[in-house]
């Protein structure tokens, strides 16, 4: 089980008929009783909804494939095949991983709800409903579901800037994803919740994103830069942080794209700041990013083995380098194998650009 990175090409495709191409909602309701499904169409259709609707689990199963709707209603106690299976065959599919589903139930014992929800589903109401509730609800649960659509959208930028990095700089092909796997390996072993590994993981892909207003001459210049050229290159956290920072939203990444080039001894760029006032992420991708740089070769430079490189970041804990993270990363690259720890893969294939 060798862990690779894929390219960051892939992009979410909108086609005809989609969520992203409607101005209405469409709301499927599932419910077996024509009369229930009369009045929550006119409930539904009253508020502006779009409303289909389902007299069974296998219909129910259909629409969503052929319509496509942006929310289900879900009636627990359908004949045949309920509402909980509904939901479980809907959660099987990828490609509903992001639909809301309401179940709707006449049955408030405990069980019963914790078996929804076990489910799959997002939320229940018990019947009968109030409109009120029915409808904060359902706009509740569209809220959210535009959230992740939006959420999936950054990270087809996120794709999109990191590939524009490696085609400006095409010596470090890439670079962005290997640091993306060092770093996840190193989260992994710091036993980081997923929110933060994830955060630390955007700014390792993007980190050199600002490198994309540096000129192309400085970024392969084969020999060592002058004076004014590294007070060019020395932009590039800044930059890529301006770049990020609309994007980064609560994850605050665009912190680390900015701070990957600080010194725990404060003699870094751009702000000169130190110690654990550089954020965590940034030190995590700064090591990763110096261990990168010196076991790949550069136009001014050749490849140093990975011994030689491990030795430097041992000899520079302390003045460049968070000494204990650097002890860390010096363990968890002599230990590394070509395959993996499970958390190490888990760390990683679930962020973007990710993938076993």
């Amino acid at each position: 089980m060798g862990l690779h990175v894929a390219r960051l090409d892939a992009q979410p495709t909108i086609e005809p008929g989609s969520p992203a191409n409607r101005s209405v909602s469409t709301i499927l309701v599932v419910e077996d009783d024509p009369a229930s499904r009369l009045l929550m169409t006119r409930v539904l259709e009253g508020a502006g909804y779009r409303a289909i609707v389902a007299g069974s689990g296998e219909e129910a199963l259909t629409l969503v494939a052929t319509d496509r709707p942006d929310l289900v209603v879900l009636d627990i106690g359908l004949p045949g095949m309920d509402g909980i299976e509904v939901c479980a065959r809907l959660r099987s599919d990828p490609a509903n991983a992001t639909l809301p589903v309401i179940m709707l139930t006449a049955r408030v014992q405990l069980d019963d709800v914790v078996s929804g929800l076990g489910a799959g589903a997002d939320d229940y109401l018990a019947k009968p409903f109030r409109q009120p509730e029915l409808l904060a609800r359902i706009r509740g649960a569209l809220r959210l579901r535009a959230a992740l659509v939006r959420m999936e959208s950054a990270h087809a930028v996120v794709a999109t800037l990191a590939n524009a990095v490696e085609a400006k700089d095409p010596m470090t092909e890439h670079h962005c994803q290997r640091l993306a796997m060092l770093s996840a390996r190193l989260t992994a072993r710091l036993g980081l919740e997923h929110e933060e590994a994830e955060t630390i993981t955007y700014g390792a892909l993007l980190h050199d994103v600002g490198k994309i207003g540096v000129p192309e001459s400085i970024l392969t210049k084969p020999g060592p830069l002058d004076d004014d050229e590294w007070e060019l290159m020395r932009r590039h956290p800044e930059i890529g942080e301006r770049i990020c920072r609309p994007l980064s939203g609560a994850l605050g990444f665009h912190l680390i794209i900015r701070h990957h080039h600080e010194r725990w001894d404060g003699k870094g760029y751009p702000d000169r700041i130190g110690g654990e006032t550089i954020p965590l992420g940034a030190r995590i991708v700064s090591l990763a990013d110096a261990f990168d740089a010196m076991t790949h070769e550069r136009p001014y430079r050749k490849a140093r083995p990975v011994a030689d490189a491990l030795a430097e970041i041992h000899a520079q804990a302390g003045s460049q380098f968070d000494p204990e993270l650097a002890k860390l990363f010096v363990e968890v690259t002599e230990g590394a194998v070509d395959d993996p720890t499970e958390d190490e893969v888990r760390a990683f294939s679930a962020l973007p650009g990710g993938t076993r």
